[in-house]
């Protein structure tokens, strides 16, 4: 979701520290998780990673919605970051499933 970074350049100035801060993080916090999970040594360490990765992933979600609400967003770029995020959660439910059976 690098789209992120760009989405966010444009939020006012004095969110920099906020909700920009924040719904980079959280989304920075996704891939990171999926590393960290697959450097592990078990898949039950792996699948407790993906796991929060979709928890950073319900963040953004939360954050996006936020951003539509104070007209950071306009509905299309929402509804469009929303739709890319539901496949990458989808990605990390099925990933999961293929590591707990």
């Amino acid at each position: 979701m690098l789209e992120i970074y760009d989405t966010t350049a444009s939020f006012p100035a004095d969110e920099r520290f906020g909700l920009t801060r924040q719904l980079r993080r959280a989304t920075v916090s996704i891939p990171s998780n999926i590393a960290e999970g697959a450097g592990r040594a078990s898949s039950g360490d792996f699948a407790r990673f993906l796991r929060l990765a979709a928890g950073s992933a319900c963040e953004v979600e939360t954050q996006l919605d936020l951003s539509l609400d104070l007209s950071y967003l306009g509905p299309g770029e929402h509804r469009r970051l929303l739709q890319e995020l539901a496949q990458i959660k989808a990605m990390l439910r099925g990933l999961e499933r293929s590591l707990t059976g």
